[in-house]
């Protein structure tokens, strides 16, 4: 008996180890979408009363968690039932983010800013009108986003432990889950607190907690701006990638471009380094311009009607 048990706690012992290393590798390789995910993430809950963001990213958090337990089983479902499905379904989540990644820039180009102060309150009062609204928005928004990350930290995360037995796919895929959502969203409460304790630092009476809360105070805005700027670049990346690594004849032409240019002398390398990212890039805005221009020509068709 005492025999039959420590074999039992040995077999424990591996499967734990062959966890704890397929996690490993599996948050190294989607530590590029984390990232992403995160800066994402950041600039959707940006723009909301200062009481309410935590709230809001609270709501995203649980959204996320949601995201999670619908994929992880769906994923390992499909993974058992239907591989083949994997793909066409990603390429649908890389054309979508690239969608609303081109959706708001064309948006922030026919955005007018206000040019006195009188409309600047007038916009401001329209946000206030409807507050609950906005607030809503933003967080679909970002829930929608974040299931189509999510999808993609899944399915690497899957493709890590494609070999290994059931019960290790779904120990790995669900500690990877709630470690990249709870690292992500803590990530997020602290990115949209930081004014605010830039402004509790600023009312004590050290000087040196004084200067430092100026300083993040000054860095509160400029830190959600280029959020802004590389969670919609992101989009494109992300999305971009994805429809590159789909479609083999994109992804033969990566490699090949990669391939001649490293061989370029001295900046070869940084330039082949580079290139992967641009392509992806191009690939998103060309993608998600495509798919923008359908579904108007859709929305006409169906007004003409």
């Amino acid at each position: 008996m005492a025999s039959g048990l420590l074999m039992l706690l040995d077999d424990i012992a591996t499967v734990l180890d062959d966890v704890a290393v397929m996690s490993k590798m599996a948050a190294k390789k989607t530590a590029g979408v984390l990232g992403d995910d995160l800066a994402l993430n950041a600039q959707q809950v940006s723009g909301v009363r200062s009481d309410r963001e935590l709230p809001v990213v609270w709501s995203v958090a649980k959204g996320s968690f949601v995201n999670k337990l619908i994929l992880v089983p769906l994923a390992l479902l499909i993974s058992v039932i239907a591989p083949w499905l994997i793909n066409p379904l990603l390429m649908v989540g890389g054309l979508f983010l690239c969608y609303e990644g081109v959706e708001k820039v064309v948006h922030l180009l026919h955005h007018k800013k206000a040019k006195t102060s009188d409309e600047a309150a007038e916009n401001l009062k329209e946000i206030e009108v409807d507050l609950v609204k906005f607030e809503k928005e933003k967080v679909k928004g970002a829930i929608r986003t974040d299931f189509i990350l999510s999808a993609e930290i899944v399915v690497i995360s899957l493709g890590t432990v494609a070999t290994a037995a059931f019960m290790t796919k779904v120990t790995v895929l669900s500690l990877i889950a709630l470690v990249m959502t709870v690292g992500v969203y803590g990530l997020v409460a602290m990115i949209v607190k930081i004014d605010d304790l830039g402004l509790y630092l600023t009312q004590q009476t050290s000087e040196l907690k004084n200067k430092i809360g100026r300083g993040l105070l000054s860095f509160a805005p400029i830190l959600m701006k280029t959020l802004s700027i590389v969670g919609t670049i992101a989009m494109f990346l992300v999305g971009g990638g994805i429809i590159t690594h789909t479609v083999p004849l994109l992804h033969h032409f990566t490699e090949e471009t990669v391939d001649h240019l490293e061989l370029i002398p001295s900046f070869g390398s940084i330039i082949g380094a580079l290139t992967p990212t641009l392509i992806n890039l191009g690939v998103g805005l060309l993608a998600g311009a495509f798919v923008l221009v359908i579904i108007n020509l859709i929305q006409k068709l169906r007004s003409n009607v």
